[in-house]
């Protein structure tokens, strides 16, 4: 049997897939359920956080234990298995290893060394245990991960490079000043109550807000938390819950959101953080591209309109419309200049079908007709030689009035909210570009050189263990020869007296293990070394072991370890 993980992360996957393959607890359960009763896998433990998702497994096959697996989690997340491939990583053996115990240290994470993997592999663990689908393969490596974590944590300064997903999250909220500055004061609504939450909560309160709102779909978790942050002895700050209908009203007060809840659907909407910030200005949210204010009084009690999904997005349009700078014509002869014949031809038809009030915005509206001629003459001459191109026009952002965290997976908050002016939003897919330019530790190379050793010692422990069943078998069959060779020797001498027979058989029994000691011995030792499965098989074969005998043990050790609590 060998180990293989397949799964997808942040590194092979963009946000968007990571957000629509996310599993929720119930899917967790059925899909290392189903794993453990596909015919490849006796083992199995599935290891899901806000930017990663993984499947382990101890197969007997490796391409049907990939086939399978990569199926499992297609069908689990709900993306198609096509869709799904493409982003999907797999590792086998030592380097399944490696990659978990690198996962534990905080090495593949998005934010380089940060702890808080340790708890989620706990997590996932005791919850492969409960399942009875961790034996003991996943339960040794899961739990030499949790040993190797902590070892890298304390040995090195690991801790320098990296922080929690909260503190990164916080940096970027403020733009790259201490965050203690930028929160000191502020009231902020944590929206969900689970681990994640919590820290986030402890995290502002330790930074210096003067108030932290609690709203979560559980009112009695939402309490406990708000208790535990106001009377933690680091932090004096005012803590209150509320239930989840109350978080657009308090939106309205708060300064900062932390959302990040296993909810499936969007928790803030784009209209109710427009209408949020729109609440605590007194002013319209606009785009922040063109955006124009108005001081009509009527307009002002108008909802107001979100940005477009997409620029450029006017259905058969091929201009970047949201670029093109404001009264410039976007049909006249200089938005086409430099577009090639089948461009033209496209843009000719868009102009065709544009409805009479968009032509009234316009300074100039050449025909159809006018930009079909302008074709055929690329056509024929190459493309319309370039006067000038529209520039996209830098719109200044206005200071955010509202700042918000989301570390949902899936995403709590609507991206569109990033193209609100007066708001702030950093989410998972702005953390992951952030994160790529952030800088590595010296600690990372002797983070690196602990995970290799730990692979090499857990690989010469596992292949020293995998002939355990075999020695213990040995040892059985010699006592038993044992037993049975003073059951004669009672019979032909019956006159032996008990401190005799008890000496017979003490000295028998110290021939035996004698005998069998440096054999054994050594065979683990050999055992341990690369290539060294081979030798529990001549074992078998030298001394004529049952082999159903070492299936028994084996058996009666998987089944202790798929028992065993967390250490």
């Amino acid at each position: 049997m060998s180990l293989l993980v397949v799964g997808l992360s942040h590194r092979s996957a963009p946000v968007s897939v990571l957000e629509r393959a996310a599993l929720s607890a119930d899917a967790q359960i059925k899909l290392a359920q189903d794993t453990v009763a596909a015919e490849p896998a006796t083992e199995a433990a599935v290891l899901a956080t806000c930017n990663r998702i993984e499947l382990y497994a101890d197969v007997d096959k490796f391409h049907a234990g990939v086939a399978e697996l990569s199926t499992l989690l297609a069908q689990h997340s709900g993306v198609g298995l096509d869709e799904l491939t493409p982003y999907l990583y797999v590792h086998y053996e030592d380097r399944a290893v490696h990659h978990l115990f690198s996962v534990a240290c905080g090495l593949d994470s998005m934010v380089v060394g940060e702890g808080q993997i340790l708890g989620q592999i706990k997590d996932s663990l005791a919850r492969a245990q409960d399942l009875h689908t961790a034996g003991r393969l996943i339960n040794d490596l899961f739990q030499q991960a949790l040993r190797v974590g902590k070892r890298a944590h304390s040995e090195t300064g690991i801790d320098r490079a990296g922080q929690s997903l909260v503190t990164f999250g916080l940096e970027q909220l403020a733009a790259g000043g201490p965050v203690e500055d930028w929160a000191r004061g502020k009231k902020a609504l944590v929206i969900g109550a689970g681990s994640m939450s919590s820290l986030a909560a402890a995290t502002l309160a330790r930074a210096g807000v003067a108030e932290i709102v609690v709203a979560n779909r559980t009112q009695e978790r939402a309490e406990r938390l708000a208790q535990i942050l106001t009377e933690a002895e680091d932090a004096h700050v005012l803590a209150r819950a509320v239930p989840m209908d109350a978080v657009p009203d308090e939106l309205t007060r708060a300064d900062v959101a932390v959302s990040c809840t296993g909810a499936t659907g969007l928790v803030l909407g784009a209209e109710a953080v427009a209408a949020a910030a729109r609440g605590r200005t007194g002013e319209p949210v606009a785009e922040t591209a063109g955006a124009r204010r108005t001081t009509d009084k009527a307009a002002e009690t108008r909802p107001t309109p979100l940005p477009p999904t997409s620029v450029g997005s006017e259905d058969g349009c091929p201009l970047d419309l949201p670029a093109v700078a404001p009264g410039f014509s976007v049909m006249g002869e200089a938005a086409v200049a430099g577009m090639d014949a089948a461009t033209l031809e496209q843009h000719a038809a868009w102009v065709a079908g544009a409805p009479a009030e968009r032509r009234e915005t316009v300074r100039r509206t050449p025909d159809a007709e006018l930009i079909g001629a302008l074709a055929a003459t690329a056509a024929t001459v190459g493309r319309i030689p370039e006067r000038r191109r529209p520039e996209p026009v830098a719109a200044e952002r206005p200071e955010p009035v509202l700042f918000l965290l989301d570390l949902a997976m899936p995403r709590d908050i609507d991206a569109a909210v990033h193209r609100l002016a007066g708001v702030r939003l950093v989410d998972i897919e702005s953390l992951a570009e952030a994160s790529a330019d952030a800088p590595m530790a010296a600690d990372v190379d002797q983070v690196r050189r602990i995970v290799s050793d730990e692979v090499a010692a857990f690989g010469a422990a596992q292949r020293a263990a995998h002939i355990t069943p075999t020695v213990v078998a040995l040892r059985t069959m010699a006592a038993d020869v044992v037993a049975s060779e003073i059951a004669r020797l009672d019979g032909r001498l019956p006159g032996l007296d008990d401190k005799q027979r008890t000496e017979i058989r003490q000295t028998v029994h110290r021939v035996v293990d004698k005998l069998l000691h440096a054999p054994t011995v050594r065979v683990k030792q050999l055992a341990a070394e690369p290539g060294g499965a081979g030798y529990a098989d001549a074992l078998r074969t030298l001394f004529d072991l049952d082999q159903e005998t070492v299936a028994s043990v084996s058996r009666a050790e998987d089944s202790t370890e798929k028992n065993r609590g967390p250490r």
